[in-house]
């Protein structure tokens, strides 16, 4: 049977001494295998592709058959991990809280405790005519974020 550690102990000889992390791994019905890679920097398909002939050559097909996908998360993912945010320092957000609230803001800084969202609105003043811009900042714990996904914008 393959199972999760194995296909994590395979991956992790492979990007030993990279930047590399694993994400994720799956192993669903049919022995259908899942690995999501990342990376501080972007993450290559020539790295992707090395990591797949890694685990197929260690799994044994006339053993057991499976299906394997190496990816890396796509922009559309929510956020898993820390060091995804940090990565993504300056990028806009758009987080889910467990209150059942809603951010949007620019990601200002990122550790392993929490996150600092800088949201801006404009607010009516008394006494101005015009709505001013009002800033916040939101320090958020990782517990707080029930999602977070960047906010893909077209300039």
């Amino acid at each position: 049977m393959i199972t999760e550690n194995t296909i994590r102990a395979l991956v992790g000889e492979k990007i030993e001494g990279t930047d590399y992390y694993i994400l994720s791994v799956e192993i669903k019905s049919g022995n259908n295998i899942f690995v999501e890679l990342e990376s501080m920097g972007p993450v290559a398909i020539s790295d992707c592709v090395d990591i797949s002939r890694q685990i197929e050559h260690n799994l044994d097909r006339e053993e057991e058959d499976f299906s394997l996908q190496v990816s890396s998360p796509g922009l559309d993912k929510p956020l898993k991990d820390f060091r995804q945010y940090v990565k993504n320092i300056g990028r806009t957000l758009k987080v889910k809280l467990e209150k059942d609230t809603e951010l949007e803001g620019v990601l200002a800084e990122a550790n392993q405790e929490n996150i600092t969202l800088k949201t801006s609105r404009k607010e009516r003043v008394p006494g101005k005519k015009r709505k001013e811009l009002i800033e916040e900042e939101h320090v958020l714990t990782y517990p707080e974020i029930k999602q977070a996904r960047i906010k893909i914008m077209f300039k």
